[in-house]
């Protein structure tokens, strides 16, 4: 019978791609038929095959047993060919794994040949089970006498520590002798073992390090080397004298070596192990500095890349070594792959600082600058560009102009500039510059973060306010904001912004009539309907600002201009109170309102004359003579001058006292099960009284029926002006009255379908007997508080820069308690013993040759303390006849009585 072999199989499938199922169907009965003859040969072309075809995704587990039985073969290349299958399909669920137990030990203490694929194929079919097993018979195969067999061991013994770690007490010392081998092979697979170990506990093989620095040092294979610092990597945090005994030959290193792979692990070895401290660790990391530079100069991105992720990490140690290559460091922000200009962005953020600031957020901002487009090419140029097509010429200063790019740029200027507070912030009228640049050239949907930070920026810094609102004014003039209101990118919450610092701050403006046409223009009510808000809000404050500047300098010339500009405010807000959102026309209403009153006051002032009264401010604080201007004037800004915002601090919502009586703890409502407790006691009670008050019910329904029958009667003869005069109630009936009302209140306080109210209502007072008293004295006005330094005496440019004081802290409650936190005490990072070497059950062997390093105690420790003596007091005893014992001076240590704390 012909059989189909592993090759016949592969061409059938490339020459049926149109029907490869059916033929592959037809192929699995083939296999079906052949794995289950007894021709061991058949059989292992059989699972060839399957192994074949399970790499294209068919399942083969169920011949799971039949590769085992392929594994059992004397013959070595059928052998192989079973574990092969085996390493392809088994995993920890399978069932026949536990078959294979003692056929992998008898399969251990076989030939080399045997012994070699049998190691090759235990590594990836381990399990827990198997790993207690054959872990005796691995550790035994480590001091093989060949040494491909010492190395396959090693090997499989990382899996046998995987699956069972119990296996480190007896395998740990034997794995310890293979760093002394005289194979490299086998050293290089030790060291890769333990280095993958270090990374979970890397304190256990802190007794490894005399060897691997022994091996460091003597040592020339580069893959050696990258894995011998990867281990020191992990054991130089948690042992201190590690870092003065590794710094001369990784600086060694760093300077003479060639291979970059190699160079990079040193650097990043000496970041990570703690090894940049001190005065040797000042030239070691200025030597690793200056190599990440070459790094990021070199075209390779690899190299780039990974020297911008160490550098980040040199920065809070040293930070003014890399200060020294900001220049190339910039320019990686206009390379043209993503990843590094994301991490050179993330190096300059960390980077940052008072000195820098403004020339790399200048530098950054230039990158979100669209590039002008390129002159129209000759006809010359377009003819030579279709006959030799090249690629398009890229433009240096714009690498990406994609929205996400652009985003990231705009968040991390503000972020450069905010953190800690704006602590790196010394001009911050510079930085509202920034804040509005970045709102015309951002072109990404940022304009609420731009819109808080220029809130917040005003708010805590008072000499930048003048500034500000003289660059809002500019904002608010310009077109530009509500043309592209609509589109993606706008960024028009700067005018939500800009209306609010103008309307808050309007004491700095000399002519705040002339901003109100900005602000109710209508073009603004096509805007969201919170800036438009704001806008009104704004105008409202900026006219009551202005009317009373008006009133403090009145003259009969500012008549005409308050009646024309009152009549301009109401026409404007007229349109906005018929707005279709609720909060717009909410606002405009209230501020049409006092617009009304203003004209009407207005309208009925007269001017008077020969009154005396030249100056407006005595007529304002005299309670009897009549001011010489419209009292009007000084009713809205009062309204928003009464209090002044300050910055809030972050704890104060926090920290506010609570107060006493209040437990926020209980129920506000009573539960379900004791409301209705309560509701069947009442009830009881409530029934009793009703059955003894049945002469009070009649009365009841009387009175109810005099009630209907006058209903009735004002119904039949309509309504009349003067109504027909009543009875009088009685004292009795009055208080019989009350009390019925009061009981129908105890039924309906426990029904769960009223809700009561509790509060006690006011006495109703006879309105009737309220006097009525004429009032002519003025309104009351408001006292001339000290006004900030305004724009109008800013005309000049200032001599000299003002000083920005930032109110970090920010306002807090009033008894408030702020709670210290507990510090936290610091842990140890170093371990006396390590664990694995103390647990091990066979002492570990002793250490070569060479001897171990030694660091010298004046190194640690500059000088000793004097040793502090803590006397004991002795008890007092109950007999007098026993004489006091008393401490010398000159007791020594360990003496009874003394204890000596170092």
């Amino acid at each position: 019978m012909w059989e189909r072999t592993l090759q016949d199989l592969i061409r059938g499938l490339r020459a049926n791609k149109n029907d490869e199922t059916k033929f592959i169907g037809q192929a699995m009965d083939e296999i079906r038929r052949e794995i289950k003859s007894k021709d061991m040969a058949l059989k292992a072309g059989a699972v060839m095959k399957l192994t074949y075809l399970d790499m294209l995704g068919y399942d083969m587990s169920w011949a799971s047993f039949h590769i085992v039985e392929v594994m059992s073969s004397p013959k070595i290349h059928i052998k192989s060919v079973g574990y092969l299958g085996a390493v392809q399909s088994f995993n920890e669920d399978t069932d026949v794994l536990m078959l294979t137990t003692n056929l992998l030990k008898k399969d251990l203490s076989s030939t080399p040949a045997d012994i070699a694929v049998t190691l090759n194929g235990v590594s990836s079919i381990m399990t827990a089970d198997l790993a207690r097993d054959l872990s005796p018979e691995l550790v035994g195969m480590l001091n093989h006498s060949r040494p491909h067999i010492r190395k396959r061991a090693v090997a499989a013994m990382y899996r046998v520590f995987q699956k069972y770690p119990d296996a480190l007490r007896h395998g740990i010392g034997r794995l310890q002798e293979k760093l002394e081998d005289s194979d490299p092979g086998v050293v290089c697979a030790t060291v890769n073992v333990l280095c993958e170990l270090a990374r979970r506990d890397p304190q256990d093989y802190l007794p490894l390090a005399p060897q691997l620095f022994h091996l460091l040092t003597t040592l020339s294979n580069n893959w050696m080397l990258i894995k011998i610092i990867k281990l020191f990597c992990s054991l130089s945090p948690h042992e201190p004298r590690l870092v003065k005994k590794l710094q001369p030959p990784i600086t060694d290193l760093i300077s003479t070596t060639s291979a970059i792979s190699l160079l990079y692990e040193c650097v990043h070895t000496c970041i990570i192990g703690n090894m940049l401290q001190g005065t040797a660790g000042d030239s070691l990391a200025r030597t690793c500095v200056s190599k990440l530079a070459a790094f990021i100069e070199d075209p390779d991105q690899n190299l780039k890349y990974i020297a911008l992720l160490a550098m980040v990490k040199i920065v809070p140690t040293h930070p003014h070594l890399v200060a020294e290559h900001q220049d190339t460091i910039l320019s990686s922000v206009d390379d043209e792959d993503i990843s590094i200009r994301m991490r050179a962005l993330d190096l300059l953020s960390a980077l940052v600082n008072r000195d820098n600031l403004q020339s790399i957020v200048q530098q950054v901002l230039s990158h979100l600058v669209k590039p002008e487009s390129s002159a129209i090419p000759s006809a010359v140029q377009s003819l030579s560009q279709h006959i030799i097509p090249s690629a398009p010429a890229k433009s240096p200063g714009a690498p990406s102009q994609s929205t996400a790019y652009r985003l990231v740029l705009s968040q991390r200027i503000m972020t450069m500039c905010s953190q800690n507070t704006y602590d790196n912030v010394t001009d911050f009228e510079w930085y509202l510059s920034v804040l509005v640049d970045l709102a015309y050239v951002s072109n990404v949907d940022i304009g609420a973060q731009i819109r808080d930070q220029l809130v917040d920026v005003v708010g805590r810094v008072r000499a930048a306010r003048s500034y500000a609102v003289k660059l809002m004014v500019k904002v608010l003039s310009d077109d530009t904001f509500l043309l592209h209101a609509g589109e993606q990118g706008s960024c028009s919450e700067v005018l939500w912004a800009a209306a609010w610092i103008c309307g808050e701050y309007c004491s700095e403006l000399s002519a705040p009539d002339e901003l109100i046409p900005y602000l109710l223009q209508p073009e603004i009510a096509s805007l969201r309907s919170d800036i438009t808000a704001v806008c009104i809000q704004s105008a409202a404050k900026l006219f009551g600002y202005w009317a009373s500047e008006a009133a403090k300098q009145w003259t009969e010339s500012f008549l005409e201009d308050l009646k024309k500009a009152v009549d301009i405010m109401i026409e404007q807000m007229e349109q906005f109170a018929s707005s279709t959102q609720i909060e717009v026309q909410e606002r405009a209403a209230n501020v049409l309102q006092l617009l009304i009153f203003i004209k009407h006051d207005v309208a009925i002032y007269k001017p008077k004359q020969g009154n005396g009264l030249s100056d407006s401010s005595t007529a304002a604080f005299d309670p009897v003579l009549e001011p010489s201007f419209p009292k009007s004037l000084y009713l809205i800004q009062p309204l928003f001058s009464s209090h002044e915002l300050n910055p809030v601090a972050s704890i104060a919502q926090a920290s506010v006292p609570v107060p006493d009586g209040l437990d926020l703890d209980a129920w506000i409502v009573p539960s379900m099960q004791d409301r209705v407790a309560e509701e069947g006691d009442d009830g009881d009670v409530i029934e009793r009284k009703i059955k003894k008050s049945k002469k009070g019910k009649e009365k009841e329904s009387a009175s109810r029926t005099k009630v209907k029958s006058g209903k009735k009667k004002q119904k039949e003869g309509g309504y009349q002006e003067e109504l027909a005069p009543q009875e009088e109630e009685t004292a009795e009936e009055k208080a019989e009255r009350e009390r019925l009302k009061a009981e129908r209140l105890e039924r309906m306080r426990d029904d769960p379908y009223y809700i009561m109210d509790d509060r006690q209502k006011p006495p109703v007072e006879d309105v009737d007997s309220i006097p009525v008293v004429r009032l002519d004295g003025p309104l009351p006005l408001p006292k001339e508080e000290p006004r900030l330094p305004g724009l109008r005496s800013s005309a000049s440019i200032r001599s000299t820069p003002p000083s920005f004081v930032v109110e970090r802290e920010g306002e807090m409650p009033a008894g408030a308690v702020i709670t210290p936190q507990p510090l936290t005490p610091v842990p140890s990072s170093r371990r006396q013993t390590p664990k694995l070497f103390d647990v091990t059950a066979t002492p570990p062997p002793p250490l070569p040759s060479f001897q171990s390093y030694e660091v010298p105690d004046d190194e640690l420790r500059t000088s000793t303390p004097e040793p502090i003596k803590v006397t004991r007091a002795k008890k007092k005893g109950t007999s007098t006849a026993k004489k006091k014992r008393t401490v010398k001076p000159e007791m020594k240590a360990g003496d009874e009585g003394t204890v000596v704390i170092h």
